[in-house]
């Protein structure tokens, strides 16, 4: 299980590099803030604040917090990309991990544009 883990880490890793610079793509943008409630059957809660800068990566997958879950995650490259393209400030849903349906979060985006 250790070496799935570690392997998933690096192709993590490998997808935050290929992805380039929020500057890069959106050089409109000042900041992103991502504000998520995190919740995972049987546990309480967890509110989880994620900021994205120029110099951040222009990657928007937020990983799974289940120990458990190598290949999930939240990915909400569709909804930035979709905000940044119609210049929205700000937008809400939900969304079930991309592994299985264990953990959902809701989640609440803030764009600052320069």
């Amino acid at each position: 299980m250790n070496n799935r883990k570690n392997t998933a880490r690096r192709e993590l890793q490998q997808q935050r590099l290929d992805a380039g610079f929020v500057s890069s793509h959106y050089p409109e943008v000042a900041s992103i803030v991502i504000n998520m409630m995190y919740d995972q059957r049987g546990t309480k809660s967890l509110s989880r604040i994620v900021n994205f800068f120029p110099g951040s990566y222009a990657f928007f997958k937020v990983a799974c917090l289940n120990n458990d879950c190598v290949d999930g995650g939240f990915d909400l490259t569709q909804v930035i990309t979709s905000m940044i393209r119609n210049h929205n400030k700000a937008s809400n849903g939900n969304l079930s991990c991309e592994s299985a349906e264990h953990s959902t979060i809701a989640y609440e985006i803030a764009i600052q544009y320069a």
